[in-house]
């Protein structure tokens, strides 16, 4: 049997999409930008990809810049703000939590000059809103601010943070990622006071290499890629409209039968995670410590596809590969990051003891995912667990 649960690193693209990409590659492929008729249709596949996934969060078409993925439209949010509006303030806010798109811009911009205040979380990886709001200075141009964590599915009160933050100092920016949270929540940028708002199609069942960043009609961005003017000078260089045509296909895919697929994925958590508390040795990563089991509530408090588990005693690439043997597809953390061995900051950061720092894994589900792969996962661990600890301990 195979259980593929890294779909926060990526996820299979749906048959629809797919099906979308190929038409347009093999009859409307020519460049968006060329007047004729080939162009105008390859054109026409974008102009409806900007439509849908501004249908999704009630935005304006024209507020859809597509990119390359999240890395892209997140640098695009972080750098094209400090660009733009260095004048009016160098400090900008974020988490300890971030990924790294969102962490090493920061970094970059730290050194041209800008202060950087990266805010600390709690145990279960909320950021502590006091220090938060504390932190706000009058030359605070940005906050960015993850909606769901990638690696242990802590979700932010973004509207309540929004209305805050703005509360305090009417012109600060707002940049949230939503790579991990688009098609898991109703995300209304208008609504919610969000500026800015970075997606990616491939976390959706739509295909790499296309994402998109909202930018809202009352904010600026000075581009970061040069050359042909394309999509209105904000992002040149010709559109992968492929791409971009699945990655809208998908996006409408998402938010249909919305409720039943999330609804469908608590379940699938929360008698997953009540599981592996049975195994002796383990922690959840994100949720209140517990003795018992976890409520609905307390589950439906973070994301509904992200499950990060401790093993003691288990070195998680050892667990890893051990299960990618039996056909069980898992991560380690963030897959953008894994390559490069280090402690994981958010892991450290909501206070995971090092030696369990070392030993978590990442389960991730989709609305694909079956009770039958979680029930194989769960027995192939129990039968892992013991061998693997005794190999350890000799």
């Amino acid at each position: 049997m195979i259980a593929y649960l890294d779909n926060s690193a990526t996820t299979k693209i749906s048959d629809g999409a797919r099906d979308v990409m190929v038409k347009v590659m093999n009859e409307d492929y020519g460049n968006p930008s060329s007047l004729h008729i080939m162009g105008v249709n390859a054109e026409r596949h974008m102009k409806e990809a900007a439509r849908v996934i501004a249908d999704c969060m009630k935005v304006n078409p024209k507020e859809i810049v597509f990119t390359s993925g999240g890395t892209e439209a997140n640098n695009m949010a972080i750098i094209g703000t400090a660009l733009t509006y260095h004048r009016l303030g160098k400090h900008l806010i974020t988490t300890r939590i971030e990924h790294p798109s969102v962490y090493q811009p920061m970094l970059f911009l730290e050194e041209q000059g800008f202060k950087i205040d990266f805010m600390p979380v709690d145990g279960e990886g909320r950021i502590i809103k006091e220090k938060l709001y504390e932190a706000i200075r009058d030359d605070t141009l940005l906050l960015s601010i993850m909606y769901v964590n990638n690696e242990i599915g802590s979700v932010q009160d973004i509207e309540e943070i929004a209305a805050k933050i703005k509360s305090i100092k009417n012109d600060i920016i707002l940049h949230v990622d939503a790579v991990q949270a688009f098609g898991k929540y109703k995300i209304y940028p208008k609504k919610m006071g969000i500026d800015l708002l970075s997606v990616s199609g491939h976390k959706i069942h739509g295909p790499k290499g296309a994402g998109a960043l909202y930018v809202s009609d009352k904010i600026r961005l000075k581009p970061i890629i040069f050359g042909g003017g394309q999509q209105g000078g904000l992002r040149s260089g010709t559109e992968n409209v492929p791409a971009i045509a699945g990655f809208g296909y998908a996006a409408v895919e998402a938010y249909t039968d919305f409720e039943q697929k999330t609804g469908k994925m608590y379940e699938l958590k929360q008698y997953f995670i009540n599981e592996a508390m049975k195994l002796d040795g383990i922690r959840v990563n994100g949720l209140p410590a517990s003795s018992g089991e976890y409520t609905e509530e307390q589950i439906k408090k973070t994301a509904p596809h992200i499950i990060s588990i401790s093993f003691s005693g288990v070195r998680s690439e050892v667990l890893l590969h051990a299960l990618e043997e039996r056909g069980i597809y898992v991560s380690t953390g963030s897959a953008c990051s894994s390559r490069h061995p280090r402690p994981s900051v958010t892991l450290e950061s909501i206070g995971v003891p090092s030696d369990l720092i070392e030993s978590t894994i990442r389960f991730s589900m989709s609305d694909r995912t079956t009770r039958e792969e979680l029930d194989y996962t769960l027995e192939q661990v129990r039968e892992l667990l013991p061998k693997l600890r005794r190999f350890v301990r000799r």
